[in-house]
């Protein structure tokens, strides 16, 4: 074998090792993009920034706010309540037969919106202000901006104080079991015993003198605020498809042609 033919053969296995070597990192590269494709990147703490842009937590893995009541509101979808007046039945009152507060509309207060805390609390933490509260859920004092009477009044829990100030069902039960809710589920009562828009935190002695009346019976004595109240009226018994009685709806009226641009809450 000549010199020439040896001297060919090693340059060409000096080629062959070279390209060995180069194909070695392109093999490794091809290797993790397999490997990275079958099992998916691997996985990063949350919180922890990759590049410039930062890995959010699942919302599964977050806890679920407390659900929180909305101030009561007068505004609408754009309905007044003249108009929502005009939508609903006129009938004659149904007999009182068989009303039971506790059978009919379940016990007072529930937490039927499972946030930890019964009906009454939630209501004085929503409309009552520089609220004492330390638990999270039971209501020991506040400062009251009282709708009935225009007044000021300090709540302060405690036996001989707690009532001072009352949760009003601005439609009452009774009134609701006279005028259609002896037609609605169980379920329906109880929601609507526990409604936000049909819950007011009210002097306490102007609650009790309302008792189950109507507006043609009983009106709050803030002549400013009757708008408001009969517009709320109104907006509950159509939500829970209850009829007006003619004096009622005349009653409603009334307020109402002082107020004709009065929205109907939601």
């Amino acid at each position: 074998m000549g010199t020439n033919t040896r001297a060919s053969r090693a340059r060409a296995r000096t080629r062959l090792t070279r390209a060995a070597w180069l194909l070695i990192p392109l093999l490794a590269v091809l290797g993790y993009t397999a490997i990275s494709t079958l099992t998916g990147p691997a996985p990063v703490a949350p919180g922890v920034e990759t590049g410039s842009a930062e890995v959010e937590v699942p919302s599964t893995a977050l806890p679920a706010p407390m659900p929180t009541l909305d101030p009561p509101s007068s505004e609408g979808t754009g309905t007044t309540a003249s108009e929502l007046l005009a939508t609903l039945p006129v009938k004659g009152r149904a007999p009182k037969t068989g009303y039971d507060r506790e059978e009919s509309f379940g016990s007072a207060w529930r937490d039927v919106d499972q946030n930890g805390c019964d009906t009454r609390n939630d209501i004085l933490a929503r409309d009552l202000t520089s609220i004492d509260r330390p638990s999270g859920c039971r209501v020991l004092s506040g400062m009251l901006a009282d709708p009935y009477t225009g007044t000021s009044i300090e709540f302060v829990r405690g036996q001989g104080t707690s009532q001072a100030v009352q949760i009003d069902h601005v439609v009452a039960l009774m009134n609701a079991w006279e005028t259609g809710a002896q037609q609605l589920t169980a379920e329906q009562r109880l929601a609507f015993a526990n409604d936000p828009l049909n819950l007011l935190a009210v002097d306490g002695p102007s609650n009790s003198s309302k008792g189950a009346g109507d507006a043609a019976t009983w009106l709050p004595p803030e002549k400013g605020f009757r708008c408001e109240y009969v517009a709320r009226q109104v907006a509950v018994k159509h939500e829970y498809g209850l009829w007006v009685t003619a004096a009622e709806r005349d009653a409603i009226a009334r307020v109402l042609d002082g107020c004709p641009g009065q929205l109907a809450p939601q």
